[in-house]
């Protein structure tokens, strides 16, 4: 294992200076429950290397981490009958509330509607023109491989 800062706190429980309730450890990825514990089962996926956030994930860092989410995600679901859905949710920087810069993945089970989680997307497409959305997209594309 390399590349680990040795101020973060995922850092720390990666090489467990901190204690952490793992549910998965592998030589790339390590899963354990979110001490917050949003709704239960609320788990936390994190490379075991220190990245602060998908902006600094190479193809081979992401396909590492990202294959195991599914399985991750799969093992919460049996634990529990109760769990209906997930949401996996990664936010990166500040602005998209990362509180710890250490890139981390939340798998959130879903038992209601009325659980103790929520998120909310507003629908902002009345602001757009299709050559606004088209300006976007082609922004976007031109910046595909970078």
């Amino acid at each position: 294992m390399s590349k680990l800062d040795p101020d973060c706190i995922f850092c720390k429980i990666i090489t467990n200076d901190i204690p952490s309730y793992t549910v998965y450890e592998d030589d790339d990825v390590k899963a354990f429950l979110d001490i917050s514990q949003g709704t239960p089962g609320h788990t936390l996926v994190i490379p075991k290397i220190h990245v602060a956030n998908i902006f600094e994930y190479d193809e081979q860092l992401a396909a590492t981490v990202f294959a195991k989410i599914p399985m991750i995600a799969r093992a919460i679901q049996a634990a529990n009958p109760a769990i209906k859905g997930m949401n996996i949710v990664n936010n990166n920087g500040e602005v998209a509330y990362q509180s710890v810069f250490h890139s981390h993945f939340h798998l959130v089970p879903r038992y209601t509607s009325k659980d103790d989680f929520g998120m909310f997307f507003k629908d902002n497409s009345a602001n757009y023109t299709p050559e606004q959305l088209t300006e976007i997209q082609e922004s976007i594309n031109s910046h595909l491989g970078d």
